[in-house]
């Protein structure tokens, strides 16, 4: 377990070396107070314009969950930009060499990167997932429902990317992997909305096309499931918002999110052990 460790910690001291934590830590902030800012803006106008109800804040929350939507996808490109090259760049460049050549096992060099941005992406949501229900907690008083469970199912969400970037680093050159996993990402968000539209029309077909791009690459699952976990029922209901989610992913995508994502980091062991450096 300590080689795997070390690995880590090298890892994220070389995010810190290249200004990633700096940037990811200085524009978060940025992040969440121009999100307070507009959050206390429209809280304001529903104020202005609502009756004392109560319920001001659950009305005020379809701003939160659109400021977790940018969190979601911050985190996503985060996931896949800070390990696009941790494998192929280090092989290209023969500084892979300086690990290998240590006793250190391969397989401990795979895990150990993969804990060092594990890291980063679950720093990455508490920073900005967890910054966004702050703010909109203190504001109007009202606490997202479900946050715990929502901002985890991000982090899974973020581990399955970091995952599959590390198994497309084993054997494919850095732009290459990019192009793979951000055109997976593409496929699979294209279907989510095909599997909502269809869920709001009632057709079966389209559904069944967004189950299948969630089984290829299942982050909008996960987003989905957290967005309708996180907002009040009565959006779901109506399906008011962009947000709205009318086909749930039911908890069985959750299970086969974290075999997905524990599978994949086996193949990039597996494949990592056997490439010829």
């Amino acid at each position: 377990m300590r080689p795997i460790l070390f690995i880590a910690w090298l890892t994220l001291r070389e995010a810190g070396r290249r200004r990633i934590l700096w940037l990811v830590g200085g524009l978060s902030l940025v992040f969440l107070i121009v999100f307070a800012v507009g959050f206390r803006l429209v809280y304001a106008e529903i104020l202005a314009h609502m009756p004392r109800s109560g319920r001001e804040g659950e009305a005020a929350s379809f701003f939160a969950i659109a400021g977790l939507y940018a969190a979601n996808f911050l985190v996503i490109m985060l996931s896949v930009l800070a390990a696009v090259d941790t494998v192929s760049g280090e092989v290209a460049s023969h500084s892979i060499h300086s690990l290998v050549s240590k006793p250190i096992r391969r397989r401990e060099v795979i895990l150990g990167k993969w804990l060092g941005f594990a890291a980063l992406v679950v720093g990455a949501v508490l920073a900005l997932g967890g910054g966004v229900v702050a703010i909109s907690w203190a504001i109007t008083g009202y606490l997202i429902p479900n946050t715990l469970v929502g901002l985890s199912l991000i982090v899974l969400e973020g581990l399955v990317l970091t995952s599959l970037t590390i198994l497309g680093g084993t054997r494919l050159s850095t732009l290459a992997n990019g192009v793979l996993v951000f055109m997976l990402f593409g496929l699979a968000f294209l279907g989510g909305w095909t599997e909502q539209i269809g869920g709001f029309l009632g057709n079966q077909a389209a559904i069944r096309v967004g189950i299948v791009t969630s089984l290829i690459l299942p982050t909008e699952a996960l987003w989905k499931r957290a967005a309708h976990l996180m907002q009040p029922a009565v959006y779901q209901s109506f399906a008011s918002t962009p947000f709205a989610v009318t086909s749930v992913p039911s908890p069985a995508m959750v299970y086969y999110s974290l075999v997905y994502c524990l599978a994949v980091v086996a193949a990039a062991v597996a494949t990592f052990d056997r490439r010829d450096l």
